[in-house]
């Protein structure tokens, strides 16, 4: 058997008895999470336009798409992907050479599961499925070092999870995986520099044609079959060589992502969390702040810190800005809060938030790098212009699979994240057949979700 061939007969042969209660919790925890991700960003410039372009090209009303109307299945899937990365407030995983988001391929899932209409039995396992597939082989084949998206191994994961919605043979989901890591591999400079709206759109755009491989493999279409070991294949052109023995993997990776407990990339949750501690004991005027200095792991330092993917402090845009520990950073210390608020136009260009940040120094620290991504360890140094210093270490924060999120805690921030957009009923609703969801069937949970309407803008 071909590698692929191998994954192939590991997603498709899965069952709902194969997941532990503890990961059927998470996974209803993180789908939680991406339903009130979804519902907060109905609002978002970006993802309002590629509303209008699927409203102007149509589509066959099969898939509902949040907040209302039915398209393709393939075009809902790009939509509902949208929704749920545009804050960039949904989960994350951390291997120590690529950071991902398990939960970008819930969209996908949602619309092939509704095409299909399958239990919620089965999008769970074909959710679990899918973090199985990304979360594995960003362990083993990290591509960020080569100039490549950690969305490469999303596009494997997407297709896994797709295929098992549509319940396809092992033969069939075997092409499915091919054609999309054959076809979509995308390029990190997606996420160096200045940030552009394709920065929450690249996942979204993979699962979109990810959920398309799925499809043409349903009708027949076949794919490279070596795509993992063959000549100019994923492994020999891009990862290098890594293996993974399928027949000796569980469903339980869940367990291991990570919740967003601030509206911020996922290597600045422990130091926010640090500074509003800082903020919440000493309530200090930041006017009196001379400087502030981060020490953090190299990964933090690279991506928003100002190291090899650009400085992080000329910020204008969402993008930037929830890019840019420097910003983030000043907008706990003068917010409170880091939400999505903070990333209105008017707040990351007013002149308090765009002098503090200019005041923060961010430093690697190897004894922080070598703990990564067991702990996201960092210390932070605030110094007054009258001499006084605060400080404050972190190892993790509230969110971190060491101290993982509760039912509670991702209740009151999808509350938060949907009040504007639903009532109090509808959100009940949409809790009560999440945490039951094995009771239910995925129309079940889309046609709450077709009800959701701005109502207070």
């Amino acid at each position: 058997m071909t590698e692929v061939q191998k994954l192939a007969t590991f997603s498709s042969s899965r069952k709902f008895s194969d997941l532990s209660k503890e990961a059927i919790r998470e996974l209803k925890i993180r789908v939680l999470d991406s339903i009130g991700c979804a519902i907060g960003a109905l609002e978002g410039a970006p993802v309002r336009r590629i509303k209008d372009q699927i409203e102007d090209f149509g589509g066959n009303p099969l898939a509902t798409m949040i907040g209302g109307n039915k398209t393709a299945p393939d075009r809902a899937s790009f939509y509902n992907s949208a929704l749920i990365r545009y804050l960039d407030y949904n989960d994350s995983y951390l291997a120590k050479g690529e950071t991902c988001h398990p939960s970008d391929t819930i969209g996908s899932i949602l619309a092939a599961g509704q095409y299909a209409d399958i239990s919620g039995k089965q999008f769970l396992t074909a959710v679990a499925i899918a973090y199985q597939v990304q979360c594995r082989l960003s362990d083993v084949a990290p591509v960020r070092h080569k100039g490549f998206d950690h969305t490469v191994q999303g596009a494997y994961g997407t297709a896994a999870g797709v295929s098992y919605a549509l319940g396809l043979s092992p033969e069939k989901t075997a092409n499915a995986i091919a054609i999309a890591g054959t076809a979509y591999n995308a390029l990190r400079v997606t996420r160096t520099g200045n940030l552009s709206n394709w920065k929450g759109l690249a996942f979204p755009s993979t699962a979109w044609t990810a959920t398309h491989a799925a499809f043409l493999a349903m009708r027949g279409i076949t794919g490279p079959e070596e795509v993992f070991e063959g000549n100019k294949g994923f492994k020999d052109s891009i990862a290098g060589d890594f293996s993974i023995d399928w027949s000796a993997e569980d469903l339980e990776r869940v367990r291991k992502t990570i919740i967003k407990k601030y509206n911020a990339e996922i290597h600045s949750q422990s130091t926010l969390e640090g500074v509003i501690e800082l903020r919440n004991k000493y309530a200090f005027n930041p006017d009196d702040i001379a400087s502030i200095t981060l020490h953090t792991f190299d990964v933090a330092y690279h991506i928003i810190g100002g190291g090899e993917e650009g400085s992080k402090k000329n910020i204008r845009t969402k993008e930037e800005a929830d890019h840019s520990l420097p910003y983030m950073i000043a907008a706990a210390i003068l917010d409170g809060n880091v939400l999505p608020a903070q990333y209105k136009p008017e707040r990351i260009l007013k002149e308090d938030i765009q002098t503090l940040l200019k005041k923060v120094q961010v430093f690697e620290k190897k004894e922080y790098s070598d703990k990564f991504p067991d702990q996201e360890a960092c210390d932070v140094t605030i110094i007054f212009k009258d001499g006084k210093t605060l400080h404050i270490d972190k190892v993790d924060y509230e969110g971190f699979h060491t101290r993982p999120a509760s039912w509670g805690f991702i209740c009151e921030k999808f509350n938060n994240l949907s009040k504007d957009f639903t009532d109090q009923e509808l959100r009940n609703k949409i809790i009560t057949v999440v945490q039951n969801l094995e009771d239910h069937s995925i129309n079940d949970l889309m046609n709450l979700l077709s009800q959701v309407i701005p109502v207070a803008i």
